[in-house]
């Protein structure tokens, strides 16, 4: 059971940065870090209402840290606005890519970030869960709390709408 604090600790420990990744992808590396503080605190407060029976700690802390991202929404539909606009930003290790690569790159991301805004708040997040988090039908149902036949239409109906506005045929 998690219900220990040294048990959750194990969990933290176990997912902690995993998290920590995908909410860096959703809603920036400056944000990250706290969505992924408030997640495990929040996870800590309500461990003794985890049910096992109900699927794996991973999703259920996917679902916390959607639920936040949630709250930041506008600021993550600006922000792919603004991606849009400017292409990807700079590698953060500092070093340079060739020129042909980057300039591909920013059209493609660019392209990527603005079909995310024409994205439902549901598609997305059942799109960058997936992409993101890596998490199958089954996790990404659980961490939305939704049935794993409506995280099949939505990424269905995500992807139709990715392929339109990418111009890529099927």
């Amino acid at each position: 059971m998690i219900t220990a604090p040294d048990a959750f600790e194990a969990v933290f420990d176990a997912h902690y940065e995993e998290i920590r990744r995908y909410l860096g992808r959703r809603v920036g590396l400056d944000v990250a870090e706290d969505l992924a503080a408030e997640t495990f605190l929040i996870a800590f407060d309500q461990r003794e209402a985890f049910d096992p029976s109900f699927g794996e700690i991973r999703p259920w802390l996917y679902g916390i840290a959607t639920n936040l991202i949630g709250r930041h929404r506008r600021t993550e539909v600006r922000r792919y606005r603004a991606l849009a606009r400017t292409g990807p930003p700079p590698d953060d290790d500092g070093l340079h890519d060739r020129v042909i690569d980057r300039l591909a790159a920013e059209v493609t991301v660019g392209r990527l970030a603005k079909a995310l805004t024409k994205l439902s708040a549901g598609e997305r997040d059942v799109v960058l869960l997936v992409a993101y988090g890596g998490l199958n039908y089954a996790e990404v149902a659980a961490a939305l709390g939704v049935a794993e036949g409506t995280v099949a239409s939505r990424l269905s109906r995500a992807r139709t709408k990715l392929r339109g506005a990418l111009g890529v045929e099927v």
